[in-house]
């Protein structure tokens, strides 16, 4: 009889050991490596992270099952003038007809950062406290954890399985990432368009420059250089082509005011185009620029807004103006930068504006607010028009 039970008991522990082995997990973590870098640029120190394993699949619904109040929205992406996803603190959401309707698809803990899509069917989401990424490839049916990006830059796809987020390179579809280098007193984020080209802003002493690499990053040249009064305090860089930028340069506030200016080249920077030149009462000249100088076009706000690049000639950019009763607004150029137009419609919301283009003429703009509901508007007239679409749950 004892032999028989010290039999049982074996066996049982056996079972067990099995079904520990079988059942197991991925860490959803990311390698970080550094790439060769030449005596001229300078590398941020980061202790790689633990390999990632293969995706897991994250559920579509909490775990009790309940939709989650789609309250202040803090990503946004376009798949077409109809299809896109938005984001809030833990949850994504997806439309099909323009923003009417939303369904919520992924259900979490963290908020979201940051949203692309490839297409209807490809999209990845960032979180904004870990910095986990996830991805979908049936329209967001399933949403799977990839990996970590490792930084808060803006990230984009050029594939399925190659991506940028700042100078971090992922050629495996975000599971691991490494980093390109960048010249030494760069400022804020740099921008690759793809493995070759990228663009990078630095300012030494009373100079701002623009540096642009045509091989990934080993080799930086200055191709802008220009006397400024105000401190660089910020940029934000957008390309629609190797040769193209624009770049955005963000000075000082003051009196709830934010001065900048935005730069356009199409030729890799052999020529500029200034497309605006915000000077504020507050924040004083606009980086580039010398005090009183009012020459170039004007965004409406007092502060600067999302930019959206579409092409290489047409690009949108939000202006926020925390002291006015409706703050948010919207302008444009459709021809490069050398003509701007600025909308002639406002809108509520003191809280963070979002806005996705799909084309020259369709897009997608959301208002936040910590006391009011946030409101989706469209456009299929190039931003002259804005229509109501969705008032989405209160904050």
């Amino acid at each position: 009889m004892m032999i028989k039970k010290t039999l049982l008991l074996l066996a049982i522990t056996s079972l067990a050991l099995t079904g520990c082995k079988s059942s197991g997990q991925t860490n959803g973590q990311v390698t970080v490596s550094e790439s060769p870098t030449s005596s001229a640029v300078a590398e941020p120190s980061t202790t790689p992270a633990t390999p990632g394993a293969e995706p897991t699949t994250v559920p579509t619904k909490g775990s009790e099952g309940s939709t989650p109040l789609m309250k202040v929205i803090t990503a946004l992406r376009l798949a077409d003038a109809q299809k896109g996803w938005i984001g809030g603190k833990g949850w994504i959401a997806h439309t099909d007809d323009g923003g009417g309707k939303w369904k919520v698809q992924y259900t979490g803990i963290s908020e979201v950062r940051q949203l692309f899509a490839l297409n209807d069917q490809d999209a990845w989401a960032a979180e904004k406290e870990t910095g986990k990424l996830f991805s979908t490839q049936d329209g967001g049916a399933h949403w799977s954890t990839v990996g970590t990006v490792p930084n808060q830059a803006f990230l984009h796809f050029v594939s399925k399985q190659e991506a940028y987020s700042g100078n971090a390179q992922t050629k495996d579809g975000g599971v691991k990432w490494v980093k390109l280098p960048v010249p030494t007193g760069t400022q804020g984020d740099a921008y690759f368009h793809d493995g070759k080209n990228g663009w990078a802003v630095r300012q030494v002493e009373d100079t701002i420059e623009v540096l642009r690499t045509q091989d990934g990053g080993l080799n930086w040249k200055s191709v802008l250089s220009r006397k400024t009064v105000a401190t660089l305090t910020g940029n934000v860089i957008r390309s629609a082509g190797a040769d193209d930028a624009w770049i955005e340069l963000i000075g000082e506030s003051g009196m709830t005011q934010t001065s900048y200016s935005l730069f356009h080249t199409k030729d890799g920077g052999k020529s500029w185009q200034t497309v605006l030149v915000n000077s504020t009462a507050g924040g004083g000249p606009a980086p580039g620029f010398p005090t009183g100088d009012t020459s170039g076009p004007k965004n409406t706000g007092s502060k600067p807004g999302p930019l959206y690049v579409v092409n290489t000639d047409v690009a949108f950019m939000g202006g926020s103006c925390p002291a006015c009763d409706k703050p948010n607004s919207v302008g444009w150029t459709k021809d490069g930068g050398k003509t701007w137009v600025n909308g002639t419609e406002s809108f509520t919301g003191y809280g963070d504006l979002l806005l996705g283009m799909a084309d020259a003429n369709s897009g997608w703009l959301i208002t936040n607010d910590n006391e009011q509901p946030s409101v989706m508007y469209t456009t299929g007239s190039g931003g002259v028009n804005w229509n109501k679409v969705h008032t989405f749950d209160a904050p």
